[in-house]
């Protein structure tokens, strides 16, 4: 099928950066609207797509953007810019329609938010309905979505749930806890997204969306909390209001409180579908139920499938980037270290490649035993172990307390701890090459902590961690470097 070319915003957001992928599986050529390129770099399907630098604030830097394009999906919100996110949302909007319109588009799609339009909606859910309107009022057919709470690794209002719900035993719960919502799967999203561009029902309609369950709050986070082995408990605060709540939420999440906040406030909102519209336009589509979405959000931490965009996000291959990155992403805490070796890639991956066994860890080899002997008397499997072979490595094999998840020879090892831990762990060794004679070396420790005991492990021993991992990545660059001469 010779399919159309599909034009896409918000490319590197949490919903366009997964549905751009998806066009490309479904066989769409498709153009991505970014303000600066370099933000997509490390993305897997960069590649494969038209890049477009442009701003839907600067109407000027939009011209042509959209020539030969089909259909355009508008995943734009300025939430995280400051207090006047309304006014820009709709400045930004009216832009990107008359665009739309002088380009000759003939759909764009936009998801935005549930609601009752005629009840008191909060300033966020209100930007995100009257976003809709301004791009309809450009002429071109509009698809919009209207969803709730979006269930995946990665969403903001999930890792909200998430970090909550791991973070403390004793959840604190404001009114809005018992607010009825909808939430929805990122699987089932795409689907709707992508089923419009094939359903000319859809055109010109908004469409209610959301899952198979209507909760509240406090359902997501026991039902979280289940899902995950841990014992939660609701203490019911009726007084606590909604600004009160998103410092409170700022403080115990990653998330910042200039996006909190907006987003608690409407949490007072009931967002629930109320046309079932959905079901008589894509009959196809059943959407799952809560459960099932968190256990598919939860996929990455239960089974150690880490994205490789999460590495490559995080650190450039040209080595411009800090030597250490300490953040958490999608329920991970990832400290990221790196140094520029005098060496080729292959003595690079010569020299992680043989850690473990007889030749050891490199550094501080002291600390490593005590932590395998720890590991023993917890009834783990210590570093007794060693390996199968000093000089092979591939997927299965033990490495100590570690196992080989995955391997690129010449380019990556990836470790699964199996060591007793409040949590899931992984250590990754990559290479890159940056000439003929040096390359990049990429040590990257992951984390999944596993409720309040995950974090206290995790920061208790931050500093020995970090002594021993700044130690071992500057030894196997020695290493490397001496396997080079």
């Amino acid at each position: 099928m010779n399919r159309k070319r599909i034009f896409v915003t918000g490319a590197t957001g949490y919903i366009g950066g997964r549905l751009v992928p998806y066009l490309l599986r479904l066989g769409y050529p498709v153009r991505v609207l970014v303000r600066d390129k370099n933000r997509l770099h490390g993305r897997n399907w960069v590649d494969e797509v038209e890049v477009v630098e442009g701003d839907v604030l600067h109407p000027e830097s939009l011209d042509h953007a959209m020539d030969g394009v089909e259909a355009a999906f508008y995943l734009i919100h300025s939430m995280s810019g400051g207090d006047d996110f309304h006014r820009r949302d709709l400045i930004a909007a009216k832009n990107f329609g008359e665009s739309a319109k002088n380009a000759g588009v003939n759909l764009i799609i936009y998801l935005g938010g549930l609601g009752n339009p005629k009840s008191d909606l909060s300033e966020h859910l209100q930007s995100r309905q009257d976003t809709g309107r301004a791009l309809a009022q450009s002429g071109v057919p509009v698809t919009e979505f209207r969803a709730a709470i979006i269930v995946g690794a990665g969403s903001i209002s999930f890792e909200m749930i998430r970090y909550l719900t791991e973070r403390i035993p004793l959840l604190i719960s404001p009114r809005w806890v018992f607010t009825s919502v909808q939430p929805i799967a990122i699987s089932d999203v795409l689907k709707y997204l992508t089923k419009a561009l094939e359903t000319p029902e859809s055109k010109g309609k908004v469409i209610e969306i959301g899952g198979a369950d209507i909760l509240n709050y406090g359902d997501m986070f026991m039902q979280y909390a289940r899902v995950r082995g841990l014992k939660r408990t609701l203490i019911p605060v009726p007084l606590l209001s909604p600004r009160l709540s998103s410092y409170w939420v700022h403080w115990m999440t990653p998330v910042p409180a200039n996006i909190t906040r907006p987003l608690v406030e409407g949490l007072r909102n009931e967002v629930i579908v109320q046309d079932d519209s959905a079901l008589k336009i894509f009959p196809e589509i059943n959407p799952i139920d809560y459960e099932t979405a968190i256990k598919k959000a939860l996929t990455g931490l239960e089974t150690g499938k880490l994205e490789t965009s999460w590495t490559d996000s995080l650190a450039s291959s040209m080595g411009d980037q800090p030597p250490v990155v300490l953040k958490t992403h999608e329920g991970l805490i990832i400290e990221r270290r790196q140094s520029v070796a005098n060496a080729t890639t292959e003595s690079v991956y010569q020299a992680f490649a043989g850690l473990g066994g007889k030749q050891g860890w490199l550094y501080m080899e002291w600390a490593w035993k005590i932590r395998g002997a720890v590991d023993r008397l917890l009834g783990g499997v210590g570093l007794r172990r060693g390996r199968r072979d000093e000089n092979e490595v591939r997927v299965g094999d033990a490495f100590d307390f570690y196992r080989v998840e995955e391997v690129k020879p010449g380019e990556m090892l990836r470790l699964r701890a199996e060591m007793k831990l409040p949590g899931a762990a992984w250590m990754q060794f990559e290479t890159k090459s940056l000439d003929s004679k040096q390359s990049l070396l990429i040590q990257t420790a992951f984390f999944a902590p596993k409720g309040l005991m995950g974090l206290l492990y995790w920061y208790a021993l931050y500093p020995i961690h970090s002594l021993v991992f700044s130690g071992l990545i500057r030894e196997l660059k020695k290493l490397a470097e001496s396997n080079y001469t």
